[in-house]
């Protein structure tokens, strides 16, 4: 687990990531730090869960494709609690699997779930966290 502390809230928006990619994760952090949000970080699942509990983020970025708990089983969890929070996946693999991932959010009850395919751009994760992305899964194919 890689837990992030900003310091200081600089606003109320809480982003949690969670991807066993250290790098990705580092990039989330550092645009998400610039739109104003305080950030946490989990390189596996169950950290993620836990951070969850205690952060109560409103966004959360959740990799696909993870050793301990897939992208898919967190999904679950989180529709299983009633999550609020906007769900933002991302793999590096098919668009298709990411397109099944936000069908499973929204079947389950999830308020708003986007996908992106990695390599992301900041721009784009950008428009993403703002709310100015519908879906970018559409640019890999």
């Amino acid at each position: 687990m890689l837990p992030f502390d900003t310091g200081k809230a600089m606003s109320n928006k809480r982003l949690l990531v969670v991807d066993d990619n250290k790098p990705f994760l580092e990039f989330v952090r550092k645009v998400a730090v610039e739109l104003g949000y305080d950030v946490e970080l989990a390189s596996e699942g169950v950290a993620f869960k836990k951070l969850y509990e205690s952060f109560k983020p409103d966004t959360v970025v959740i990799d696909l494709i993870m050793p301990d708990l897939d992208g898919m089983e967190l999904i679950q969890w989180l529709a299983e609690k009633d999550a609020g929070a906007q769900v933002i996946v991302v793999t590096g693999y098919s668009p298709e699997y990411a397109g099944l991932a936000k069908m499973l959010g929204e079947g389950k009850g999830l308020a708003a779930v986007k996908a992106m395919i990695k390599p992301i751009k900041a721009a784009d994760l950008r428009a993403a966290l703002t709310g100015e992305a519908e879906d970018l899964r559409e640019e890999a194919e």
